[in-house]
């Protein structure tokens, strides 16, 4: 595992290590907020840095390598130099923003027409995939894509304000949601993520192959907030604002709405289904989001308030009630 204390890859490493997996997460050696499991040989290097990964792994081979930390062409260029012929299936984690927007037809298939748009992160991930692509196609690298949507775990809050909105409900204030809080959105835990994750890569079914892994529960904006708040035993105050409208205000959240949140996401999971029989979602949202505000109501040092972010949600809640 390149990468194994992040949301996904944490979940990953426990999950494969519950299986019986024989796991080596090669990290940095710099986050210690998801330990990983006991049994599981930790390695540290830089993968950006060769000689690093180079005294780091030797001539070792693997049975699988899966990237967590992949993000521009050039990583997965010498991730096909450096295991070529050391392993027997390479699994890239990339993401379901790659599909394009706005979808021209739901649910999202894995043949569905993928698309950059102006959004950074999914841009350089579909750049990536297409390497990896070229690689499976003309020199035979066993390569398989594997696309996350919206995967949080306990210690991440899947609206983009973050704690901010809590503390704002919890002094009787509004939250700002995009829209008219009814476009339809999914959110997976990393837990079932990784349960289908786990599936892909001990059947090596998917070698040439990309799939992507949600949980099946639409959900609206609306009904995310509204999870949340039962959660933390608030009334949620909502006040619907453009997505335009909240770019002006803050730029960077802008970015990510109009060109991703905004626009309705269903997936269709036949595909994994199919890959790993017995495969389903377990953790609906509300279970998940009651994970959450207990992690984060466990200690007070985990709260934390954008005040520039809460000052502009001031601004576009204006004179509403909410």
């Amino acid at each position: 595992m390149l990468g194994g204390t992040g949301v996904i890859s944490a979940a990953c490493a426990r999950r494969f290590a519950s299986e019986g997996f024989d796991v080596t997460v090669l990290t940095r050696g710099r986050t210690t907020l998801r330990p990983l499991p006991e049994g599981v040989r930790r390695l540290t290097a830089d993968v950006h840095d060769d000689a690093s990964m180079r005294a780091a792994l030797g001539d070792e081979t693997f049975d699988a390598v899966v990237n967590f930390v992949g993000y521009v062409p050039a990583d997965i260029t010498a991730d096909v130099a450096r295991y070529a012929g050391r392993t027997g299936q390479y699994v890239f984690v990339s993401t379901g923003s790659v599909y394009a927007r706005p979808v021209p037809d739901l649910p999202v298939t894995e043949s569905s027409a993928r698309r950059a748009g102006n959004f950074d992160y999914p841009a350089q991930k579909l750049r990536c995939e297409e390497e990896l692509e070229r690689a499976f196609r003309y020199e035979g690298f066993p390569a398989t894509i594997v696309r996350a949507a919206h995967v949080y775990d306990e210690t991440v809050f899947p609206t983009l304000a973050g704690w901010t909105v809590i503390d704002r409900w919890r002094r009787g204030k509004p939250a700002v949601v995009h829209g008219d809080g009814t476009s339809l959105w999914n959110l997976t835990h990393a837990s079932d993520f990784a349960a289908g994750l786990a599936g892909v890569v001990a059947r090596r079914a998917a070698v040439g192959e990309s799939v992507h892994i949600t949980s099946d529960e639409p959900l609206t904006w609306d009904g995310i907030h509204h999870c949340l708040a039962r959660a933390a035993g608030v009334e949620p105050r909502i006040v619907h604002r453009s997505s335009s409208d909240i770019g002006r205000e803050i730029a960077w959240m802008g970015t990510v709405l109009q060109e991703d949140f905004r626009h309705s996401m269903i997936y269709d999971n036949s595909k994994i289904k199919r890959l790993v029989p017995g495969f389903s979602a377990q953790v609906p949202f509300e279970r998940g989001a009651r994970e959450i505000l207990r992690w984060f109501d466990a200690d007070p040092s985990r709260q934390q308030v954008d005040a520039e972010l809460d000052a502009a949600f001031d601004r576009l809640a204006g004179d509403c009630d909410g």
